[in-house]
């Protein structure tokens, strides 16, 4: 395997080839689906860079509410479990916060240029 390029600056290579070199060719549906493919690819990008990160954050807030180990699927089916059961709620210190976070790091990976995103990405926990 080789050290460079990284599968992510492969796909970020095809993504910006095919936004710039190819698209500008192509009109009608035709064009529609190249740029489906293209936000694919850009989406694959996003996840690359991202979702490790957000998803170690997830994890590491999951652990501290839940007060018990495990892996992110783990802890993900405990807490639905805890706040089906009534267990929890949003009265319970750092569910409300998490929930949110967890959220805009999955948006921030999924839909970037999403207004109502955009907008809450700026705003402070806080402010929510």
């Amino acid at each position: 395997m080789q050290d460079e390029p990284t599968p992510t600056e492969l796909v970020q290579a095809v993504a910006d080839f095919l936004r710039t070199d190819i698209a500008p060719l192509i009109a009608g549906h035709q064009a529609f689906k190249l740029r489906v493919g293209i936000n694919a690819l850009d989406l694959v990008v996003r996840q690359l860079t991202q979702a490790s990160p957000a998803e170690a954050a997830e994890l590491t807030r999951l652990k501290q509410l839940l007060g018990q180990d495990g892996d992110l699927l783990e802890l993900n089916r405990a807490l639905a479990a805890q706040i089906a059961s009534g267990t929890v709620s949003l009265e319970t210190p750092g569910l409300k916060d998490h929930l949110w976070q967890t959220t805009l790091d999955k948006l921030a990976v999924d839909q970037p240029n999403y207004a109502s995103y955009k907008r809450e990405a700026g705003r402070g926990l806080n402010d929510a």
